[in-house]
């Protein structure tokens, strides 16, 4: 028998008020939050500045009492590496637990090698105690397109496929797929496997960061870490920049971060070799163009 707090969950309201809904529900604060934290990126943040609206007004009108289906909400991220793709999709799940899509707000990211197994009998198991942790958040497969392999006859990818396919569609409302990875190949999985391309609602292109965007990015990495550019190893890591994304395996923010780390183990190098006697914050924080520019990629070489 239902309880009076029961019936008032099941009446419904006859107006709503969405701008209401949307400061009181914490999306308002997520999207904030995206906007300030991710630098560029204005495509993928209309998106999803896009669906949380959809979502908005979906709880609206099951509140109103109208037919309504829930929607389908499971994504496709493409994009080179380094553009934002896993942090987009942790705000996601925060999003979706807002608005009460998923149960728990979580995030479970994982490769071909966590759901694939080597052996007969393996991948099953697998695949399934991901899932059954992933329920009730945000499942994010990177590099999706390798889980299926068809040149090789003995892969196991295809049983993770199934598996994955069965849950999307079954326990929709309690877990949301992200498959992730390079667009032109994301293109050619989705060809193969029109069962994801029929569960999968939105897809979400993450564009290459621009160079003054890559050096805004630099400039926020070191103010996290206590460090300082000054106006010469600012303008050289706007030279590195432009001379790092002509190179193979540029991968954007992951890049840049890979070069501030090797900056700074420069920086140690010279601050221990050159310090006499007690030395104070400015000198241990402040990164040099010496520090940037004895990278290989000054004298013709590639930064791994």
């Amino acid at each position: 028998m239902e309880n009076e707090d029961d019936k008032k969950e099941l009446k419904t309201v006859s107006k709503v008020n969405l701008k209401e809904d949307f400061q009181s529900s914490g999306v308002a604060d997520i999207l904030l939050e995206l906007d300030n934290s991710l630098i560029g990126l204005e495509p993928v943040k209309t998106r999803i500045r896009e669906t949380a609206s959809l979502l908005l007004v979906d709880k609206a009108r099951e509140r109103l009492g109208l037919v309504n289906e829930s929607p389908t909400l499971h994504m496709s991220f493409s994009g080179n590496p380094g553009t934002g793709k896993t942090t987009v999709a942790l705000k996601i799940a925060g999003l979706l637990y807002r608005l009460g899509y998923v149960r728990k707000g979580h995030l479970v990211s994982v490769t071909r090698d966590d759901l694939v197994g080597q052996y007969i009998g393996h991948t099953a198991p697998k695949t399934k105690e991901v899932l059954k942790k992933a329920m009730g958040g945000v499942l994010f497969i990177d590099e999706a397109y390798y889980l299926y392999r068809p040149e090789n006859e003995r892969d196991y990818g295809q049983e993770a496929i199934e598996i994955l396919l069965q849950v999307m569609e079954n326990n929709r409302d309690d877990l949301v797929v992200v498959l992730a990875g390079y667009k032109d190949k994301m293109d050619k999985f989705f060809e193969s496997n029109p069962g994801f391309r029929s569960r999968i609602a939105h897809h979400i292109d993450f564009p290459d960061y621009s160079n003054d965007e890559l050096l805004e990015i630099a400039e926020v990495m070191v103010s996290g870490m206590n460090y300082k550019f000054n106006k010469k190893s600012k303008e050289a890591m706007a030279e590195y920049i432009e001379m790092r994304r002509k190179q193979p395996h540029f991968a954007n923010a992951r890049s840049i971060r890979n070069a501030i780390d090797r900056a700074r183990l420069r920086q140690a190098n010279r601050v221990f070799n050159n310090s006499e006697g007690p030395i104070g914050a400015t000198f241990l924080s402040q990164i040099e163009d010496v520090d940037i520019m004895q990278s290989r990629v000054f004298s013709g070489g590639i930064d791994k």
